[in-house]
């Protein structure tokens, strides 16, 4: 900690003098004047309680305890200028939160969660990115995006981000118009084992692979995979040409429109449990106030 009398100004003016041994040429560099330097450097020394420099009629370097203390010095300084710098990032983005989202897995959340955001936090723009989530993971712990949604990505994918459950959506069946089941209110996943299954890609989606996986499960079968797409609108257009069923969450029918049906899966099928990621350590400044408006 600074003492009483020290001020961030004496460590700046030690530091620039320590680095050139010239009390002349650092009162140049600092645009002050000789005398004035010197004192400050002499009330420095006053706090500390030794000597930092060596003095002759003709140079000026660090004392042993000097070296130390500069070192120290800088290093403050760097904290100091580093925070001015979060501040000031912070300022100029708090107006602003960028979302990631997966338009399949998160049709029905967005919308309200976009709603309460409006309502709670008017003054922030919300820029939009729809990515997948292994690209949202990425873009988080980079700092490009500051909260995704998505569904739960498994703990280990976790790692130094955070998340906030926002809804447990039921469990969805895609299927072609044409389909024998296609006027079944609700199915079972046993009706859907020997069915060939459109997915999404696994290095995108790992975490769609893993509940699809645990829906199957339930009857005590594997998902039979025929195809595996990167967007939702190249998943519909297959499962309309009838190469195959799909899985996804309650919702869908948003996106699918007339051209497929979507039915609700029975229990024991497990939902989709969907939520917000965000870095642990320095969460944008809006995060916390998102999460609270979004529930």
């Amino acid at each position: 900690m600074l003492g009483k009398r020290m001020e961030l100004r004496h460590l700046r003016y030690f530091v620039a003098v320590a680095e050139v041994e010239n009390v002349s040429l650092a009162a140049q560099r600092l645009n002050v004047s000789q005398p004035p330097l010197s004192r400050q450097i002499h009330q420095l020394e006053e706090e500390v309680g030794c000597p930092l420099f060596e003095r002759t009629a003709k140079s000026l370097r660090l004392t042993e305890a000097g070296a130390v203390f500069a070192r120290e010095a800088k290093a403050v300084l760097r904290q100091v200028e580093n925070a001015v710098a979060a501040a000031r990032a912070a300022a100029e983005s708090a107006g602003e939160l960028r979302i990631g989202y997966a338009p399949s897995l998160t049709v029905r959340i967005l919308p309200r969660t976009l709603r309460a955001s409006h309502e709670h936090l008017p003054e922030v723009k919300v820029r939009l990115h729809d990515l997948s989530t292994s690209e949202m993971l990425r873009q988080l712990r980079a700092g490009a995006i500051d909260v995704a949604l998505v569904v739960h990505p498994g703990n280990t994918a976790l790692r130094g981000l955070s998340f906030h459950e926002l809804d447990r959506i039921p469990a969805c069946a895609m299927l072609p118009l044409s389909h024998p089941l296609a006027e079944t209110e609700a199915l079972r996943v046993d009706d859907l084992r020997r069915e060939p299954v459109i997915a999404f890609t696994r290095g995108d989606y790992p975490e769609y692979h893993r509940w699809l996986s645990s829906v199957f499960k339930t009857a005590n079968a594997r998902a039979r995979l025929s195809e595996e797409h990167d967007s939702i609108n190249s998943l519909i257009a297959a499962v309309e040409a009838g190469r195959g069923i799909a899985f996804g969450g309650e919702g869908l029918e948003e996106l699918c429109g007339r051209r497929l049906c979507v039915r609700r899966l029975e229990a024991p099928a497990p939902p989709i449990i969907v939520g917000a990621v965000y870095p642990s350590a320095t969460p944008h400044p809006a995060v916390r106030n998102f999460l609270s408006a979004a529930g």
